[in-house]
């Protein structure tokens, strides 16, 4: 806001106002239906957030919110992120009380083992002293290499300074979330296209 003020010649406060108005239209809207043979992946990152309102001491011993992110499976576009809730609580319950869960429906959902008896396709537990079989190995492995995607998803929205210390308040932390989901679907999409065109040129010259 220091920066910007000099630079349209408003105040400081005006600045202010202007990112409070224009913060939610950029906010990502959740799809409201998917292809029959679309699959998600589902996980919760935790965000630190100062407005101790909204937050809970998390397993990082750091006040954070717990957003629930829904990504597609193939084009690793983010599909819907729900409100954020404490970051104390786990996995499960926090997908159970996330209004995502309603938007996914009966989609196909893919997640890791911290989502017991909530539908989404997990992979295999070992019992104690049980060992798994060659087929449920291999699926395992092809099921982490699936929901690695959403781990880079993290990682590259988490890039966003917003993310890693979150200073505003309220629905602000939610506002935040959304913004930087659909600024990372649109560099994403800029990328895959640049890539085709990239392509479709070398196809043409040869």
């Amino acid at each position: 806001m220091r920066q910007l003020a000099p630079l349209f010649r408003i105040s400081k406060s005006a600045v202010d106002r202007i990112i409070d108005h224009l913060g939610p239209m950029l906010a990502l809207q959740p799809r409201k239906r998917f292809t029959k043979d679309a699959a998600l992946i589902v996980d919760g990152t935790l965000v630190p957030t100062r407005d101790h309102a909204v937050v809970e001491q998390s397993k990082n011993y750091r006040y954070s919110t717990n957003p629930q992110v829904v990504i597609d499976t193939d084009s690793r576009l983010v599909a819907a992120v729900g409100q954020p809730l404490p970051g104390n609580r786990n996995e499960r319950r926090t997908w159970e009380e996330s209004r995502e869960k309603a938007v996914v429906g009966t989609t196909v959902t893919i997640a890791d083992g911290d989502y017991p008896g909530a539908g989404h396709v997990m992979s295999h537990q070992r019992r104690k002293g049980e060992e798994l079989s060659d087929r449920k190995q291999a699926h395992n492995k092809s099921h982490e290499q699936v929901c690695i995607r959403v781990e880079h998803v993290f990682a590259r929205t988490k890039t966003w300074q917003v993310l890693r210390g979150c200073r505003l308040k309220g629905d602000g932390v939610h506002h935040a979330m959304l913004g930087v989901a659909r600024m990372h679907n649109l560099a994403l999409l800029g990328q895959t296209t640049r890539l085709r065109s990239s392509r479709d040129a070398r196809v043409r010259h040869r």
